[in-house]
């Protein structure tokens, strides 16, 4: 059986899930899991409470081979190929409309998705310790009004197109973002471009600043007291293409030409037009190559009763 599906394929079947292109950009694969495969992970992990996943590390490597026992193994070897191959590099991760319509606003429902992001992320590579939060994942929530000292929970301006990462020494090679919960919200997709479809990427690849280092460093809440140096084209894969680390809020230029660099970035990318939207549900999650692809996240409709709870993972790819 193929594992990864070529770009202009329609719905693959698996055992357990079927796999199908994004009508946007079919790059995003989007793997829809049947109900009897998580109800039979719900099985298999019954013993294993979310307190114990943070507490015993290798428990979550267990909750992983869960998942992939309940899809007789076929998806774990489909995420890692998904995930290794440049022209795909990315899946929408979401259950079928009977398991969707199952799912219940409680907070039990939200450790359970939380597990269930952890199975994955454990699939594909190892999350990185995320400082912000103080465990392997992080939960925040985006209100309708926010004093944060950066743009993660403001609602009402969009996120620019960036890839995460940028100001800590871990390397960090997928991203995965989960939707806990969600009231009042209309707009704040998710948005993504990969950076093989950046149209001026050849005017920044081969730009004199392309290669120099930069300053990179976060605000208070991220809790990272630290700044680290990198250039924006950090290095190449295995077939000489460029992997990206790049945010316009936490970049610290130290002159003239490297500010008027980022600037005119930060200026093509959140202007092009292969830029695309991608509404991720309740329990569905978004996962990407971070050096592939730049993510950022559209504004919201402004409601006093607006709520939206993610989850983020970040961490790097372990084969």
């Amino acid at each position: 059986m193929k594992i990864a599906p070529a770009l202009n394929e329609s719905i693959s079947q698996y055992h357990g899930f079927t796999v199908s292109p994004y009508p946007a950009n079919p790059r995003l694969q989007v793997v829809t899991l049947e109900k009897n495969t998580l109800d039979r992970f719900i099985d298999l992990s019954a013993n294993w409470e979310l307190q114990a996943l943070e507490y015993k590390p290798f428990l979550r490597y267990a909750v992983a081979d869960a998942l992939d026992k309940a899809c007789d193994y076929q998806l774990g070897k489909f995420l890692v190929a998904t995930m290794a191959n440049r022209e795909t590099g990315a899946f929408l991760l979401q259950a079928d409309e009977l398991a969707q319509a199952a799912y219940e606003d409680t907070d039990e429902q939200r450790d359970f998705f939380v597990k269930l992001s952890t199975a994955v992320s454990h699939l594909i590579g190892i999350p990185n310790f995320d400082a912000m939060y103080g465990k392997y994942y992080a939960r925040f929530t985006v209100k309708n009004e926010d004093s944060s000292d950066s743009y993660l929970r403001q609602a009402h301006r969009r996120m620019e197109l960036h890839n995460d990462g940028t100001y800590v020494n871990e390397r960090t090679d997928f991203v995965l973002m989960m939707k806990m919960d969600e009231k009042n919200m209309e707009m704040g997709d998710s948005l993504l471009l990969h950076v093989d479809e950046w149209q001026d990427l050849e005017r920044f690849y081969h730009h004199p600043m392309a290669k120099q280092n930069i300053v990179w460093g976060a605000p208070p809440s991220k809790n990272v007291g630290y700044t680290i140096e990198h250039p924006v084209f950090f290095e190449e894969d295995s077939n000489g293409k460029p992997h990206m680390l790049f945010i316009d809020q936490f970049a610290q230029p130290q002159n003239m030409q490297q500010g008027l660099y980022l600037h005119q970035m930060s200026e093509s990318l959140e202007t092009d037009t292969n830029c695309f939207n991608v509404r991720v549900k309740v329990g569905a999650m978004l996962v990407v190559q971070n050096h592939c692809w730049l993510h950022g996240r559209d504004k919201f409709v402004a409601h006093a009763g607006l709520k939206r709870e993610l989850l983020r993972q970040r961490g790097h790819f372990t084969r």
